[in-house]
């Protein structure tokens, strides 16, 4: 028996918008720890991207968006104490129309503030950095029905 090459991991970032700001926490626990990023997370089995945006961004911050939108794909290799962990990023952007974030996962983030564009904390998870530049050079920004093939 042959033993298995490893995969990579499919993680997807959230820039969530209100009125020219992104929402951000301190991350902890996992790579990038002691970075401020979007919230995020991967891709479950059979999940379609809507619904597993919406999953993450309800579970870290309790948070509902809107006018969800792709917005960039990444290609990352992290090191970490454990070994190298290899993601292929799917990136969003999205709304927050109403609400104000809870810390529904503490052990992984610090805390949820609202940053204004033009005055973002440091420093920032490089995925989270890419997607900002992506969004400020007007990113892809197509609607998920035209990428979905489930």
């Amino acid at each position: 028996m042959s033993e298995s090459k490893p995969r990579p991991h499919i993680g997807m970032g959230i820039l969530v918008l209100r009125e020219n700001r992104v929402l951000l926490g301190k991350r902890q626990g996992s790579h990038g720890a002691g970075y401020f990023a979007a919230p995020g997370g991967h891709l479950e089995f059979g999940e379609s991207f809507a619904a597993g945006v919406q999953r993450e961004v309800r579970e870290e911050t309790g948070l509902e968006i809107s006018e969800l939108r792709l917005l960039s794909v990444g290609n990352y290799l992290f090191g970490r104490a454990d070994g190298e962990r290899h993601y292929v990023d799917v990136d969003f952007v999205c709304e927050a129309p109403s609400g104000e974030p809870q810390l529904l996962e503490p052990d992984k983030c610090e805390g949820w503030a609202w940053y204004e564009l033009d005055a973002l904390p440091e420093p920032l998870f490089i995925v989270t950095a890419r997607m900002i530049e992506s969004y400020r050079a007007g990113g892809v920004a197509c609607q998920l029905q035209a990428i979905e093939r489930q």
